[in-house]
Formats: C-alpha cells, sequence, structure tokens
C-alpha cells in the first residue's frame, strides 16, 4: 500500500468526530494541490460548522464562492472529501451572506453522482424563510443592507424602503424605477419585496421578469387556464415585475396585465415596476398603460458616482473575504464607470486571474485585468433592438415581422432577426419566438437554419449579415 492510500485508509478508520479536525486535514491536502493564493483566496475563508456521520458542514461567505469551487475544484475537492471521509463523504455548504439568512446548500461531493450547476445553486437561494406556500422567487441576498446607498440612486432606495415597510399604504403606488443596465434596479425591486416579507411575513409577494409573465401566460393560453393565470396574480399582496419595457409588442399579455394592474390598484395593493426607460418613453406600450404606470411614483436609478463606486468595490471584496488596498480600490473606480455590473465583474475577473495564473493581487495585475475589460466590454443586446436594427435595414415595418406577413421582405427580416437574436442574446428560443408574434421555438430553429443555408450559398446576404451583426455590437 502506498503513502497516499495508506493515509487514506487510515483516515477512513479514524471517522471524524470535531469538524474542525476534518476540515483541517481536508486543508492541509487542498494546500499541497493549489498555488498559495489560490489557498489564501478561496479556501482558507472556508469555516467549518459541523460534522455528522459522514457529511462535513462548512460556511462559506457568499454563493460565488461554490459556484467558483465547483467549476475549477471540484476534482481536488471530490478526491480530499473522500480521502478524509470516506467513499460515502459529502460535503454541505452553508452560505452566509448576512446575520439575517443563513442558507443552506446540499452538495454531494461524489464522481459518479452528477454535478451541480450554477443554475440549480441559484435556484436552491432563491426560498425566503418567511416564504407563503408560493414561489416568491426573491433573491434573499437582495436587501437594503447590501444595497449602496449614493448621489445616484438616494430618492429611488428612499421610496423603496418606505414603500418595503408599508406596501400599498404610501402614495409611491404603482413605484417606477427606471435606469441604465446593471445600475442596481432587480436589487432595489427583490429589497422591498424581502423588506415586505420580513414586516410582514403572511403577505403574498412575488417578483418576476415580463418576459418570464408573458411566457406563463402563452402557456396559460395553450393550456386552456388563462382565468387561474390571472387570478394568480390578482391574489398578490405585492406583485413586483421587472424589466417591463419587455412587454412592448405583446399586445394580448399587455391587455391582461392591464386588468391585474386595475384589480391590484384598486385593492390596495402594491406593484413595483422597473424598466431602462421611463414611461413616456416606452413607445409601443398602450397608452392606458404608460398612464397608468406614472400614476405613483417615477423615479431613475443614475450610473454611481466615484465615492459610490469605491463603496461598492470594499463592499464587495469584503463578502468575497479578501483585503485589498485603496490604491487598487481607486484604480478600477476611476477606470469602470458606467454601472455597478461591471464593476463587480471587474472584481471576479481580477480574482480569477489572481487564482489561475498563482499570482498576488497587485496593482500591476489589476491594470491588467482592468484592460482586459475595457476591451472587451460586456454586451447587454436586447431582441428589440436587433429587430429596430435589422428592420431599418430591410426597410420593413417592425410591426410587419410580427405579424403572420408571408411577403418576401417581412420573411427574410423576421428570420435574420431571429437568426441574429440567437447569436448575440442569451435568450431562450422560446423568448425569441415570442418577441416575433408568439411563434414557438421550432419556428426560430428554422429561421436560424433558413439564414445559415441562404448565407452558405449567397455572398452578398452573408456580408450584409455580417456588417449587421458589427452594427450592433458596435452600436451599444
Amino acid at each position: 500500500m502506498d503513502k497516499l492510500n495508506n493515509k487514506s485508509f487510515l483516515r477512513t478508520i479514524n471517522i471524524h468526530t470535531d469538524c474542525t479536525t476534518a476540515w483541517k486535514d481536508c486543508l492541509s491536502i487542498i494546500k499541497e494541490s493549489v498555488p498559495h493564493i489560490t489557498y489564501n483566496t478561496w479556501f482558507l475563508p472556508i469555516k467549518p460548522v459541523e460534522i455528522s456521520d459522514s457529511a462535513l458542514k462548512v460556511q462559506v461567505p457568499n454563493g460565488f464562492f461554490v459556484e467558483w469551487i465547483e467549476e475549477h475544484y471540484n476534482t481536488l475537492i471530490n478526491k480530499t472529501i473522500n480521502e478524509v471521509l470516506g467513499d460515502s463523504g459529502k460535503l454541505i455548504y452553508t452560505v452566509l451572506d448576512d446575520k439575517k439568512n443563513d442558507d443552506e446548500i446540499n452538495v454531494i461531493i461524489k464522481d459518479e453522482e452528477k454535478k451541480k450547476t450554477t443554475d440549480e445553486i441559484s435556484n436552491q437561494l432563491v426560498a425566503s424563510p418567511t416564504e407563503e406556500p408560493h414561489e416568491t422567487s426573491l433573491n434573499p441576498r437582495y436587501r437594503f443592507e447590501n444595497f449602496i446607498k449614493g448621489e445616484g440612486n438616494q430618492l429611488a432606495r428612499a421610496a423603496a424602503y418606505a414603500v418595503g415597510e408599508n406596501p400599498g399604504e404610501t402614495s409611491f403606488n404603482p413605484l417606477f424605477i427606471y435606469g441604465g443596465v446593471g445600475l442596481g434596479k432587480t436589487h432595489l425591486i427583490q429589497a422591498i419585496g424581502n423588506k415586505i416579507l420580513e414586516y410582514y411575513p403572511n403577505k403574498k409577494v412575488i417578483y418576476l421578469s415580463s418576459d418570464l409573465f408573458t411566457v406563463e401566460f402563452v402557456e396559460a393560453i395553450q393550456s386552456n387556464s388563462v382565468n387561474d393565470f390571472s387570478n394568480r396574480y390578482k391574489s398578490m399582496d405585492c406583485l413586483i415585475i421587472d424589466d417591463i419595457q419587455f412587454l412592448i409588442g405583446k399586445e394580448k399579455t399587455q391587455d391582461l396585465f392591464f386588468h391585474i394592474f386595475n384589480t391590484l390598484h384598486q385593492s390596495g395593493k402594491q406593484i413595483i415596476l422597473s424598466s431602462d426607460k421611463p414611461p413616456k418613453e416606452l413607445k409601443g406600450l398602450n397608452e392606458r398603460l404608460i398612464s397608468r404606470f406614472s400614476w405613483g411614483l417615477t423615479t431613475d436609478i443614475q450610473p454611481p458616482d466615484f465615492e459610490t463606486r469605491i463603496a461598492i468595490l470594499k463592499n464587495k471584496s469584503n463578502s468575497f473575504g479578501i483585503n485589498l488596498s485603496n490604491e487598487i480600490f481607486e484604480y478600477i473606480a476611476h477606470n469602470i464607470t458606467s454601472n455597478i455590473r461591471e464593476l463587480e465583474g471587474c472584481l471576479i475577473k481580477l480574482l480569477a486571474n489572481s487564482s489561475l495564473n498563482g499570482k498576488e493581487i497587485d496593482y500591476e495585475l489589476t491594470k491588467r485585468t482592468v484592460k482586459e475589460i475595457s476591451t472587451k466590454r460586456h454586451v447587454n443586446i436586447s431582441i428589440e433592438y436587433i429587430t429596430n436594427v435589422v428592420c431599418e435595414h430591410f426597410k420593413v415595418d417592425e410591426n410587419k415581422v410580427r405579424e403572420k406577413n408571408r411577403k418576401k421582405e417581412v420573411v427574410l427580416a423576421r428570420q435574420t432577426a431571429m437568426f441574429l437574436s440567437k447569436k448575440l442574446t442569451k435568450s431562450s428560443l422560446k423568448t425569441i419566438g415570442l418577441h416575433f408574434g408568439g411563434r414557438d421555438h421550432s419556428t426560430v430553429i428554422h429561421a436560424h437554419n433558413t439564414i445559415e443555408e441562404m448565407i452558405s450559398k449567397d455572398s452578398r446576404l452573408k456580408q450584409s449579415i455580417g456588417e449587421l451583426k458589427n452594427k450592433i455590437e458596435m452600436s451599444i
């Protein structure tokens, strides 16, 4: 028996009863297998909680640790747990984002069992401690306590907090929050929902995107259960809809939402909406909806100023359990200015570069990381924008591509827009189809395959679609 197997055998025989000792043994193996910076960043902050039979429970600062370790070090963890706890060993991650929320993720680390995906992990983090039997879809990590207040979001945050304390009782109904991508709208509107459930555990609160609302409505039509669908949302005490602008072009969905809105508002229930634009700029949305969206308070969120960007970076680095110098925070804040998502993305990429290359986080590594992000900005392209650019190119009315119109030029524009939507967005085939008059996923697949075949035979069309793709990517 070689040294490693002998060590593993002895550990298996000597069943651990002390979680601290068990995790210490795990760390000693891990430390020998990863770079020093990786060990300090991703493994040292993990704390043992308890051990029961062959299950070791550990606490990590946030869900991102679970995602990162599973993606990059699953094999190492797998072998380590088997060595220390035996073949039936498993690891239970406890994610602690703040003192009020201790959400547990059970992850069985075994080669023969299915590895949990990031999406499955995220779904397990959704449940609120005070959740009613219905699914709220609120993320418990989105709270006022970890929403960084700044000059650009002061009014929106104050109004949101007031609504969270007294839903349906303020003049902020509906509360309509708008702003650009990555500025914290989703965080803020979900923080309201979590605050309501904290103060009023029995209230029925639900959060969803307008895209999901549309998908559920289409499924209700197909299953002949529209009344059940409508009544479900009319029964809510607080309805939170994200990205309401995606109702544009969906006339039947708008009509149903109009009636749900009226019922809730007349009953004194709270309605909270977010969008990328204020109500009056949502061209293509029913005028009666635009009018109602303006009944309460409309407020925007602006890009964070320098001081707020620094505060956001410090808060995020603390949640990762790392300490960085002010020089690094200031460099990132000076160079990443557009939104919160890019700030956090830069910090995560910095951690990744540090861990994968085995280098300490210093000023030079920070400069290189920021440069990488600056030369390849995250592109947030909407299906609506793609449709607009394509229809303008082919000189076709946008409404025509959503209708049952079989004219050659309309079909070409529709299929090209579907093709580019599949290429340039992360939207599902079902979602793309819904944006084009409620067509199903098979229509999108057909459109994609048709365009692929056409451009393989027509060099001029291939060039045109290439130019359209470049125009869309460059103009965002």
